[in-house]
């Protein structure tokens, strides 16, 4: 849909399809905020709901990334560029920074108010329980979890009854979309006074006289396509390996981690702990770059005020917490967003000195640099029972590893992201040639939807193969990767 939606915007306009999206995707969150029963209506309108997102998405996502570019075409904010799209990509990850967390407390407010609490074996055995296709161990397995909840009635009644209120959670959570949605409707149209000047495609532009976009020899263009799709076909396995978040290493955190953390870890599984230390790492670059006694002085505050507030948070909280594996899901936005001013800080020191790498250099580096990350998890899981050998016997609670593995994994994710992501989508912006820019763009998130689905094929390892080697296949996808990104180097640098 992407793809769709870029080569509607290069004909149509890119607001104007930006609009149709947002439109698009609130009707789509709308008709799942609408409970339905479980039969084959409901199974149609979700469908639906999700084909609405689905085109929604495709339509929103790659334009207003061309109209981010497009405020940079001018030669006088060229050099921006790179700055620009990284503070882009860390607002969108601010929303994601708060997702898990809205979604936990959201689900844990409709259960309580029914009297349970979330558990996620729960779901999967109370279907199995109604479809009559669980087997004898699972049935002990739910016995036990129906009275840990307190529960008094028959089995049946339990099942069903916790399904319904875990659906109406998510009918609320969906609910809660919408409403973000709205928001950024307002803002989008409210604001669209400061940047109309760069809604313009190649067609609008030739009219104009306010932008001067160069036209390209079919040779040319024809250069700047072949470079974007061996861009493509790299980040392909990037995203296939980086979104293992939402697949293995989920089940990792699910299966392998520990479910207690006690300690200075405890800071970590509070999102409002994690803003302060934003505000923190924010407010200590304002400090240091600020020009006017004023602005350190303010700059100051927010740092001592955010500390003391942090320390108070870390001796009021309990000795122990309990940890859901979805939680881990906060990590990567949180350091994207805390991490993003120390990447423009160390660009902005290279570039003084004239040895900042082009974006096609920063993509293969990144590539590296997430193999890094998989070491340090291929590193923690040496030792560790098959997923197989656990869905047999359980898994001893002294072999749980620690929750720092999967974080410090995160932490070196981010960073190769960072030079990935956003470098990638301002590559595209400035390279892409000017009649295709919606669709190049459309292209970059074809390739992520493309490393998406192939998430799965990792997916398939999960099960008799030992945890050291599942990691290392994806170590050596992102190894194979970088050395292809740095052997066609000349050519990206080229167009670039």
């Amino acid at each position: 849909m992407p793809l769709v939606g870029g080569i509607l915007a290069d004909k149509c306009g890119y607001g104007k399809i930006v609009t149709i999206g947002i439109v698009v995707m609130f009707v789509g969150y709308l008709l799942l905020a609408i409970p339905t029963a479980a039969n084959s209506t409901g199974k149609m309108m979700m469908l639906g709901a999700l084909f609405l997102i689905a085109c929604g998405t495709g339509f929103f996502k790659g334009n207003l990334q061309v109209m981010v570019g497009n405020l940079y075409d001018s030669p006088e904010y060229s050099s921006k560029r790179d700055t620009a799209f990284s503070l882009f990509y860390m607002a969108i990850n601010v929303g994601a920074l708060f997702a898990p967390t809205a979604a936990t407390k959201m689900t844990n407010y409709v259960l309580s108010g029914a009297g349970f609490t979330y558990n996620a074996q729960i779901p999967s055995l109370a279907h199995q329980f109604l479809n009559g296709t669980i087997k004898p161990e699972g049935s002990a397995a739910l016995e036990g979890l129906k009275a840990a909840q307190g529960f008094t009635g028959d089995m049946a009644s339990f099942c069903s009854t916790y399904i319904e209120k875990l659906s109406e959670a998510y009918n609320y959570g969906f609910a809660v979309a919408c409403i973000s949605l709205i928001a950024s409707m307002a803002i989008y149209l409210g604001c669209r006074s400061m940047y109309k000047h760069a809604d313009y495609n190649s067609k609008q532009a030739k009219t104009s006289n306010n932008h001067n976009e160069p036209e390209l020899t079919p040779e040319q263009t024809k250069q700047r396509i072949v470079a974007l799709l061996l861009v493509f076909a790299v980040v392909i396995f990037f995203w296939m390996a980086f979104h293992q978040n939402g697949l293995t290493m989920t089940f990792f955190a699910r299966d392998y981690t520990t479910q207690y953390v006690t300690g200075i870890n405890r800071i970590g599984f509070d999102v409002w702990n994690l803003v302060l230390i934003i505000i923190a790492v924010y407010g200590g670059f304002s400090l240091f770059q600020s020009k006017t006694g004023k602005a350190k002085i303010i700059s100051g505050v927010a740092v001592l005020a955010s500390l003391i507030i942090l320390a108070g948070n870390y001796y009021a909280m309990d000795d122990t917490i309990e940890i859901l594996p979805q939680i881990f899901q906060q990590f990567n936005p949180f350091f994207v967003v805390a991490l993003t001013p120390v990447s423009l800080a160390i660009f902005a020191y290279l570039a003084r000195r004239k040895k900042e790498p082009s974006a096609p250099r920063k993509i293969g580096i990144g590539m590296v640099i997430a193999a890094c990350g998989f070491l340090i998890l291929s590193i923690g899981s040496i030792g560790l029972p098959t997923p197989t050998a656990i869905a047999a016997k359980g898994i001893d609670p002294d072999t749980l590893v620690s929750p720092n593995w999967l974080i410090s994994t995160y932490l070196v994710l981010t960073f190769a992201e960072l030079l990935l992501s956003p470098m990638g989508i301002s590559f595209v912006s400035k390279v892409a040639p000017p009649k295709y820019k919606g669709m190049m763009m459309g292209g970059w998130f074809v390739a992520t939807a493309i490393g998406n689905y192939m998430v799965s094929i990792i997916g398939y390892l999960w099960g008799d193969m030992q945890l050291w080697m599942v990691w290392s296949v994806l170590i050596v996808c992102c190894l194979l990767s970088a050395l292809f990104i740095f052997s066609i180097m000349k050519k990206l640098e080229k167009v670039a």
